[in-house]
């Protein structure tokens, strides 16, 4: 059986820190037609060195491979070998499409979201994600991607006080939640969905299991969370990281039940200051990469390492997710 092969190729909007392309991309190292199982065994066999480089990078990008569908996708997934992570606690509307996967955050296209890592509100959250672009987006969608420990780096240069006032206090996020998922919102998800059950003593019980409180309201509920950390240690790297939602909840944690301002404060309780998250979304903006995403990609992110966010797009775009422990 003939082996595919895989070469790391450069593309224009890669960043370079010391030394280490970010993102790395992988791309087939030779034009002779290759096929799906192809590629799920060569990640099968070669998967310590895609772990090495996914270490190195914190990102890596497959582009040009065999991967046309929802069920070939999970087929990578499945290849990698990684634990699946139930989406219990998270903000974002999302459905189960097949197998491990889901579709990335639904919220309208007009909206962007926020750099986050993934479910960094809770604390359980995926050490891994994969996306899959199904569906080029027409223009715009671009998933931009930053390095977490260069954003802390940044931060605590610009803002020291700031920062240790984060490092001593952490961040308490507070978010409104419906009985039913809200599509209209890219904080839309349901408490039923949220915390799957439509029974409020289980809900309560999986919420205390995430450390959240729950405040029941007449169509809803109110969930606190935290105080929980906002900077962390990468013990892998050896480096401490931008780990938080606090720019995403300040900024875009907005519907009809919910105002931003309010959705997050310092973990005493003392209200956070505007000027500086939004001079941290500028150095986000600064430092991420934005790649166009083409039919077939498959994006590999260590959630550790990387923060990511959504632009607003004109459809179609389908872009779809899994989660990995």
């Amino acid at each position: 059986m003939a082996e595919i092969n895989w070469a790391e190729i450069q593309i224009p909007q890669q960043k370079l820190y010391n030394g280490v392309q970010f993102p790395s991309v992988l791309s087939p190292a030779s034009k002779s037609p290759s096929s799906l199982s192809l590629l799920t065994k060569a990640i099968e066999t070669q998967k310590s060195s895609l772990q090495s480089l996914l270490h190195k990078s914190g990102a890596v990008l497959f582009r040009g491979f065999p991967v046309t569908s929802a069920s070939d996708f999970n087929d990578v997934v499945e290849a990698f070998g990684f634990e699946e992570l139930p989406y219990v606690g998270g903000a974002a509307p999302r459905t189960n499409v097949v197998g491990r996967v889901f579709t990335a955050n639904e919220s309208p296209p007009d909206q962007k979201i926020p750099f986050h890592h993934e479910m960094a509100q809770v604390p359980e959250f995926p050490s891994k994600l994969f996306f899959f672009c199904e569906t080029e987006p027409a223009s715009g969608g671009e998933t931009p991607i930053v390095l977490s420990h260069v954003v802390y780096e940044r931060m605590k240069e610009k803002y020291p006080e700031f920062v240790s006032r984060l490092e001593d206090h952490g961040l308490i996020y507070t978010r409104v939640l419906g009985e039913d998922d809200d599509p209209s919102s890219p904080i839309g998800r349901g408490w039923k969905s949220t915390f799957l059950t439509k029974d409020k003593s289980v809900a309560e019980q999986r919420a205390a299991k995430l450390g959240m409180k729950l405040e029941w309201l007449e169509n809803g509920v109110k969930s606190i969370m935290g105080p929980i950390p906002a900077i962390k240690h990468d013990k892998n790297r050896q480096r401490k990281i931008w780990f938080n939602s606090m720019v995403a909840a300040y900024t875009g944690w907005e519907d009809a039940r919910n105002d931003p301002v309010k959705a997050v404060t310092f973990g005493n309780g003392k209200p956070l200051p505007g000027d500086i998250i939004h001079d941290c979304l500028r150095i986000l903006e600064e430092e991420s990469v934005a790649i166009p995403w083409k039919k077939g990609d498959v994006l590999l992110l260590d959630n550790l390492a990387v923060l990511h966010s959504r632009r607003s797009f004109t459809p179609p775009r389908r872009v779809l997710a899994s989660l990995c422990k």
